[in-house]
């Protein structure tokens, strides 16, 4: 009902899942990053006048997400959130209630698996570069935000092909054509090769060795609400 999209994490806004929306589409947005270069980059774009639109520089935390969503004093009900911090994505996600979006995009970590329920433990000021020098412990594996999803009324749909992001509809807006998979469905494992030494220089490991690289870290399983090791 109302093309409104917000979406954060998004770098200088070259790659996002909202730009196509608001430039071939019309729709209104409210984008953040942490990083106010980035944010004023896109601010100089021709885009940016030209659309509806507002970029706001932001270190994103769950005591502040849902001032920062209200600011924009949009009608609850946007079409689509977007979260892509790569780090307490599943945390911010937990922490916002002032909107009700139809559609969420969550960036998830398949390097984590399938089969467990985890997220990195919430840090307020979580950085995945410094968290680990691979770069790969970060954000929440699928079978966590489901479980977040489904506490929240939202229903998985499915997965890019590139196994990064995960798409959830509210479970009223399902029907014979948008329709709930399981998580067996919905999974797909990644095959970036983005792992960096300890001297960041990239590795390009891949498949499972990549959860290797990580293997001992602590890890919140959400399902049983313990910390474990990966």
């Amino acid at each position: 009902p109302h093309k409104t999209f917000i979406e954060f994490g998004v770098g200088d806004y070259s790659e996002s899942n909202t730009r196509f929306l608001m430039m071939n589409n019309n729709w209104s947005g409210l984008i953040m990053d942490g990083s106010s270069e980035n944010m004023n980059q896109v601010k100089k774009a021709d885009y940016y006048w030209r659309y509806d639109l507002e970029a706001k520089a932001a270190f994103i935390d769950r005591d502040n997400i849902n001032t920062l969503i209200m600011s924009r004093n949009f009608d609850p009900e946007i079409g689509i959130l977007h979260i892509d911090i790569d780090g307490n994505d599943y945390w911010i996600w937990d922490a916002i209630d002032c909107v009700s979006p139809v559609i969420v995009i969550m960036e998830y970590n398949s390097v984590f698996g399938k089969d467990r329920a985890l997220t990195v433990p919430y840090e307020k000021s979580f950085s995945r570069t410094d968290a680990h020098h691979s770069h790969l412990y970060f954000g929440a594996s699928l079978k966590a935000l489901n479980h977040l999803a489904c506490k929240k009324g939202y229903a998985l749909i499915g997965s890019c092909s590139a196994g990064v992001n995960a798409y959830f509809v509210r479970k009223d807006k399902l029907n014979s054509v948008v329709k709930e998979v399981d998580l067996e469905t919905g999974y797909v494992l990644s095959k970036a090769r983005e792992s960096r030494d300890t001297k960041g220089n990239l590795t390009f490991v891949t498949g499972d060795n990549r959860l290797q690289k990580i293997k001992g870290l602590p890890v919140h399983n959400v399902g049983k609400d313990t910390i474990e090791s990966l």
